[in-house]
């Protein structure tokens, strides 16, 4: 049970990995990946333009079970929101930050962002 959970966290900072190299290559400006506190994690914080995006990379090998955005669930959402309000508070930026949540959904060798995705 322990070595399955290693390898799903290596699986999981792979895709993170390339997720973060690829928002780059896009024009985001990565500031904060793996973001944790108290309410939950944020894989990647990065700045789009003018918006703050926090992004939640989603990564399956194949479409069998679904697409991978499928998996953020109301509930994940929702754990998303709480935790990017309370990032918010604790660095500071004002009430009128343009923000913005998006996925990355990476299917095999596909990647794409969904923005504005929730």
């Amino acid at each position: 049970m322990a070595g399955e959970r290693i390898n799903r966290r290596q699986t999981g900072a792979r895709y993170e990995d390339l997720a973060a190299a690829f928002l780059e290559s896009r024009g985001y400006r990565i500031l904060e990946r793996n973001y944790r506190d108290r309410l939950g994690e944020i894989d990647v914080i990065a700045e789009d333009g003018d918006y703050l995006v926090f992004v939640e990379v989603k990564y399956r090998k194949d479409t069998r079970n679904g697409y991978p955005e499928e998996a953020v669930s109301p509930k994940k959402q929702q754990k998303i929101r709480h935790t990017a309000l309370w990032y918010l508070y604790r660095r500071g930026y004002r009430e009128e930050t343009p923000c913005r949540f998006d996925v990355v959904s990476i299917t095999g060798e596909k990647i794409r962002v969904i923005r504005g995705a929730f």
